[in-house]
């Protein structure tokens, strides 16, 4: 990848020019002389950065809504500076796919974003939507599984490795398809009396509940809007905008503690396995697939399961899709009702939720 370089604008006196237009494949032509390319088909640009160890780098949209942004374009005090984040924001899939950013780049990904083909080593992949409350259920089909090779498959919090399989660190749960094994952080414990191969669907059910047990940190509140990135850097990545955020694994893990009466669940075509994890971490939680070699699985997010759960009531991943682009929505209000619109400045003292 290119270095990153700051994103500068010209901004012409008076100028009289209308808002970008956008829509769910992205949008043409932003107000600076930056040309921003429509999306491919599947949703997201060819060559883009990936996420990596202690940085992550997700995709943005103009703004439309962002206030004062008529002043900008005919401000001259804007000119030869960075384009402020506020303009922006997150842009987000209406579909639950597997995402192109948050996954080892050696992973291949067909066309319709939700097929996997493993290569060598142990890597992962997530999809572009997670959850952190309530019952959620997903399933991936094992299209090819040759002999030598193996997967794990489950849940991850954002933090979790992408160069090794799901389970290697704390953030991560996951069954192995060898010996039925479950891991967290590099522990493996019995589970099944029999893994996984080629031909089966494997289901994950994910109990998140909404009582917090006393926990106080807004992140995991069970209507948790979300992040805004407005206040982090842009960068451009082959005429596309990104904000770039950095992570702080050592503090994170520090703060790492148990959602009482969580669990994880798995299921291999439509058998209950029983039980995998007991009282997980509190988080957000992806859904996640591991690959060792060239093994090739499809992600099935609803609404139509080949095996969905008898047992239990659950809510398809697809559902997500729709909820977070209103959270989304809400997060960013929220932005400019407790700051300057612009400037990035609170306007609010008392900043507890």
């Amino acid at each position: 990848m290119k270095s990153k370089k700051s994103i500068y604008v010209k901004i012409e006196k008076k100028a009289n020019r209308k808002l970008p237009s956008s829509n769910q494949d992205g949008f043409s032509k932003p107000k600076s002389d930056i040309l921003i390319y429509k999306l491919p088909p599947n949703g997201y640009p060819i060559d883009h950065p990936f996420n990596k160890e202690g940085y992550q780098y997700i995709l943005c949209e103009p703004d439309q809504f962002a206030p004062h942004r008529k002043e900008f374009d005919e401000s001259e005090d804007f000119a030869g500076k960075p384009i402020p984040g506020w303009l922006y924001r997150k842009f987000c899939s209406k579909s639950v796919l597997v995402a192109m950013h948050d996954r080892a780049p050696q992973l291949k990904v067909g066309d319709d974003r939700l097929t996997v083909t493993g290569e060598k080593g142990y890597c992962m992949a997530r999809a572009t939507h997670a959850v952190n409350y309530g019952n959620w259920y997903y399933e991936i089909d094992i299209l090819s599984m040759p002999e030598g090779s193996a997967t794990r498959l489950g849940w991850s919090l954002e933090f979790a490795n992408l160069h090794g399989p799901c389970g290697y660190d704390v953030f991560g749960y996951s069954w192995r398809s060898r010996k039925g094994t479950v891991f967290n952080n590099s522990r493996g414990k019995h589970y099944s009396e029999y893994g996984y191969s080629e031909g089966d669907t494997v289901g994950c059910f994910i109990h998140l509940p909404e009582d917090l047990n006393g926990d106080d940190d807004p992140a995991n509140a069970p209507f948790y809007l979300g992040t805004t990135y407005k206040e982090s850097p842009l960068v451009k990545v082959k005429n596309y905008l990104y904000f770039e955020t950095k992570d702080n694994l050592a503090q994170v893990q520090k703060t790492l503690r148990p959602l009482k009466g969580s669990s994880i669940s798995f299921y291999r075509n439509g058998e209950n396995q029983g039980v995998a994890f007991k009282d997980i971490h509190c988080g957000v939680y992806y859904p996640t697939a591991s690959f060792f070699k060239n093994v090739v699985i499809k992600f099935n997010f609803g609404p139509d399961f080949k095996h969905p759960p008898k047992d239990v009531k659950f809510r398809g991943l697809h559902e997500i899709a729709e909820e977070h682009v209103i959270k989304q929505a809400l997060c960013e209000l929220r932005f400019f009702t407790e700051h300057d619109g612009r400037t990035g400045q609170s306007t609010n003292t008392d900043q507890t939720e």
